[in-house]
């Protein structure tokens, strides 16, 4: 009973005084819920240093600095500065869009307060107050119901049912599930239609909402198996040039005689050779221009390794309102004059024509359902300024017709003028004078009018079972014809055979001679002796582009799963039309009755979950990633929130999305469309590839360089490449082109393979033989030109074994050229090396006009550094000769040669990736 309640929350109608109210405040805290705060700029920064391979080159460039080499140690420096830089940019970017998707403008809520209905702040309520809403408020906090007149509720953000709950007064059982408390009204929900009074009951975080909210806090922040691999890269690196420093240093040491300083400065020059530092600019950047191209596209990423993390995912589970469907309820049947029509266009849009057997009708068929759709009709009709980017400014100088209502009420609104019917015109023809409201225990709703002739007539619309009791005519043809019980009975069929479509069925019919004791102030006893006018089905439709982007999924090996709070049969009709694997649904009351391991048995062949709770979507989520599943997840309301911070890749509505589940999100879509997701899965598969291809470039060439040191080394040459030398190679005549290997347009096949298991990195076996040997390749080819123009320039007379060991004149002018040699050769390697990584994937040399700029910069600058006396004194190179580029062309050549053998040999024991 209501007294109870009062009793309970020691309050009454006249609501809480505002001294019990500020008392009440300071106990039980403001009405709001704690959003996940923004990462403040300075986290942002620091969290650019986390990765390990960041630290390496920190290290590198320290070393560099201590002996001397203040050039090479400017450079590293001035890497990490930029990777760091750009990363801040990029991370404090998307956090400040997802900021600028937050709600700014306080919520107010109408309450009484010391017996007067007063507009306070929403974050004052308390439990006690008594509230009052209307269509298109908020519900600002948990409250019970107290009065109502028509009221409907939409609460797709707590449920996500997609149809608005009707609410009225009386007991409800308290083992009741949430979507079916049709006594109650929670906060953040929406008011579609109708008014009511309600007592706050529960705020802030005690709020069903504000629950959920909380259980966000259990959820940890994980990395992304990219991030964790890339970490683990970067710790590689470090331990492999401590061990192939520390055995380059004991074996010159041990068994030669080279100056303790010269070993040093060689155990350096290895070090920077083995270190990528253009790596984790060429990886940022990638995924940057990567995030870029997917905000592009409506994705808006807030954390940059997702992009990659995408790439992997093989489970979707999404959500069927507004994702899958338009989200705008839309007449496709009707059923008058004893026959059935289809109803073309979909949405809001008012071009549509009504057609028979695929054959044009005139809308005068269906004229009088349509009128009665119309009439009796509580949409209310606004007008809003189109967006920029809308296209042509529409009627009334460049705004648009909105519409504010149950979205039922609107479909059949949007029938009515398809028939020509406008509203304003309407209403002045046929002026409302009363109304019997819809409740949802009569579920229907009839409205009394004047004709133009001065006749009263009575409009009734509902569910068909409760509009058919009351009829006991037919309208066929312009004349009254008794409804039998056959008639009856086909009727009811119909309504089954729409229903089976996922159509959402409403009666009409019509009573032409009201009592005048029934005009003004109508009650229940009007709604008799009706006459029948017809069937309208309306359905929200799938998005035209979504059977397609589904499609595209599972060719990609990529499952969908629906999981949606409506009902079972709506879900697998909407699940058939959008071409899902198959339509095995599985509800919210029998999850509850498996066990977790009968759950893990059936998962993979469940693609429709319908009358699920938040726990459910939880639980399928964890059912799925417990048996190696990669799970992207999609959510709007708040209920959705855990489901998505625990996926791997959550996934956020921007437009009906509240703030809590856009924190959680890793992406935001921007226009709410699954096919938005194939998009950005598509996006994250390319990424991936083309940071694997760099990855493989850079470090078979920082390999090569490594082993050349190493075989020079050992065979007394000293260093046949300097440090600066080698910072060059790897940061502008490998980085400019590797940055631009990440715009690499996607392979013809990227859609077409199955997804990456979690489990493989970017570094395959593929790639760890690729950089053994190329590696090999490129020493054995480079070290002959070194040889040959390091004693070829020696000074007549000196003796060659002194000359290697010692510290000639002749030993440094012969230095000087064989350096430039190899320094240059890798130079020309590595462009022979670019194209035939990328040629695996599919790529011409032209797919990419970047890359082909790129590789034109680099030349450009190398010959730079050859040919002008800055270059010469910064680099210690001489100018090369014609016989030199000869030497260098037939060692690219021979290079080149073995590398296509070794791809054979590849092709044979691995994948082609």
């Amino acid at each position: 009973m209501l007294e109870d309640v009062y009793a309970a929350l020691e309050t009454s109608e006249r609501g809480l005084t505002s001294d019990d109210a500020r008392e009440r405040l300071e106990r039980e805290g403001p009405n709001e819920i704690e959003a996940e705060e923004a990462i403040s700029p300075l986290q942002i920064f620091i969290d650019q240093y986390k990765p390990a391979l960041i630290w390496v080159l920190i290290v590198a460039a320290a070393v560099m600095a201590l002996v001397g080499h203040v050039i090479d140690a400017g450079v590293i420096a001035g890497v990490v500065v930029f990777i760091t830089v750009f990363g801040f940019l990029q991370d404090y970017r998307a956090e400040q869009s997802i900021q600028a998707l937050k709600e700014m403008s306080t919520t107010y809520a109408m309450a009484r307060r010391d017996g007067e209905k007063t507009e306070l702040d929403a974050t004052k309520l308390v439990p006690g107050d008594i509230v009052f809403v209307e269509s298109g408020d908020i519900v600002p906090a948990d409250a019970r119901l107290l009065e109502e007149s028509n009221l409907s509720v939409d609460e797709a953000a707590l449920t996500g049912e997609s149809v608005g709950v009707s609410k009225e007064v009386g007991e409800v059982d308290t083992e009741t599930s949430l979507a079916e408390r049709e006594n109650m009204l929670y906060k953040d929900t929406v008011v579609e239609r109708g008014s009511g009074m309600a007592v706050v009951v529960e705020t802030g975080p005690e709020s069903e909402i504000g629950q959920i909210a909380t259980a966000l806090e259990e959820a940890e922040e994980r990395d992304t198996p990219f991030q964790a691999e890339m970490d683990r890269l970067g710790k590689l690196i470090a331990l492999g040039v401590v061990g192939i420093v520390s055995v380059i240093a004991v074996t010159e040491l041990v068994i030669g005689d080279t100056p303790p300083l010269q070993v040093f400065l060689t155990a350096v020059g290895i070090a920077v050779s083995a270190v990528p530092e253009g790596l984790p600019a060429v990886v940022t950047l990638s995924l940057a221009l990567g995030a870029r191209r997917m905000a592009d596209q409506n994705a808006l990423v807030r954390r940059l390794p997702i992009v990659e993390a995408l790439g992997s995912v093989d489970v979707i589970c999404t959500d069927k309102t507004g994702t899958l469907t338009e989200e705008e309820m839309t007449v496709q049947r009707i059923v008058a004059n004893r026959e059935t029509y289809e109803v073309t266009g979909t949405g809001y849009d008012i071009e549509g024509e009504f057609r028979r057997d695929d054959t044009p009708v005139d809308s005068d068929r269906v004229a009088e359902v349509m009128r009665c759709g119309m009439l009796c009709n509580n949409v209310d009709v606004g007008t809003r300024e189109r967006d920029a980017d809308d296209g042509e400014a529409g009627e009334s100088g460049g705004r648009e017709r909105t519409y504010l209502g149950d979205p039922t009420e609107i479909a059949l609104f949007v029938a009515a003028q398809k028939a020509g019917f406008d509203h304003d015109e309407l209403d002045e023809a046929y002026p409302r004078l009363g109304e019997v409201d819809f409740t949802s225990a009569r579920k229907r709703m009839t409205t009394v009018h004047e004709t133009p002739d001065g006749e009263i007539v009575a409009y009734m619309k509902g569910a068909p079972e409760t509009v058919l009791e009351r009829c006991d005519r037919e309208l066929v043809d312009g004349k009254f014809v008794d409804l039998t019980d056959e008639r009856r009975q086909e009727l009811e069929a119909q309504t089954e055979s729409f229903a089976e479509d996922a159509l959402r069925v409403m009666g009409f019919a019509y009573r032409p001679d009201v009592p005048d004791d029934q005009t003004e102030t109508p009650d229940e006893s009007l709604e008799q002796e009706m006459v029948f006018l017809g069937l309208q089905g309306m359905l929200d439709p799938p998005r035209p582009e979504v059977p397609g982007a589904i499609e595209g999924c599972l060719d990609a090996g990529i499952n969908v799963v629906m999981i949606t709070g409506d009902n079972a049969v709506t879900a697998r009709a909407v699940g058939k039309e959008v071409g899902l694997r198959s339509t095995r649904v599985v509800t919210g009351p029998e999850l509850e009755e498996i066990s977790d391991e009968e759950l893990r048995e059936i998962v993979d062949d469940v693609d429709i979950f319908a009358r699920t709770s938040p726990d459910h979507k939880t639980r399928i989520l964890k059912t799925l990633q417990s048996k190696g599943h990669t799970v992207g997840m999609t959510g709007d309301g708040v209920n959705d929130a855990p489901a998505v911070k625990n996926a791997d890749v959550g996934i956020a509505m921007g437009i009906r999305g509240t703030d809590v589940t856009e924190q959680a999100s890793d992406i935001v879509l921007l226009d709410d469309n699954f096919a938005t997701i194939r998009d950005a899965v598509k996006g994250g598969r390319r990424i991936f590839d083309n940071v694997r291809k760099f990855v493989n470039y850079l470090l078979s060439g920082n390999g090569g360089e490594v082993t050349m040191i190493f075989t020079g080394t050992l065979a007394g040459l000293g260093l046949v490449i300097t440090p600066i030398q080698v910072l060059w190679i790897n940061v502008v005549t490998d980085g400019i082109p590797a940055l631009t290997m990440g715009v690499d347009p996607a392979a013809d096949d990227v859609m077409e393979r199955e997804p990456r298991p979690p489990d493989e990195g970017v570094i395959t076996d593929r790639i760890v033989t690729s950089i053994v040997g190329i590696a090999i390749f490129m020493t054995v080819c480079l070290l002959p030109l070194f040889t040959l123009n390091f004693y070829g320039e020696l000074v007549p007379g000196y003796d060659v074994t002194g000359a290697v060991l010692g510290w000639s004149p002749g030993y440094e002018v012969g230095r000087e050229l064989a350096q430039t040699m190899v320094f240059t050769g890798f130079v020309v390697f590595e462009i022979v090396r670019i194209q035939a990584v990328r040629f695996r994937y599919g790529l011409g040399l032209f797919s990419n006009n970047w890359l082909v700029a790129a590789v034109g910069i680099a030349v450009v600058l190398q010959l730079l550094v050859l040919y002008t006396s800055t270059g010469q004194l910064l680099f210690d190179v001489e100018p090369l000769a014609l016989v030199h580029w000869a030497q260098i062309g037939i060692a690219a050549a021979v290079f080149a040669l073995l590398m296509a053998a070794f791809v054979k040999v590849q092709d044979r024991y691995f994948d082609r990736y």
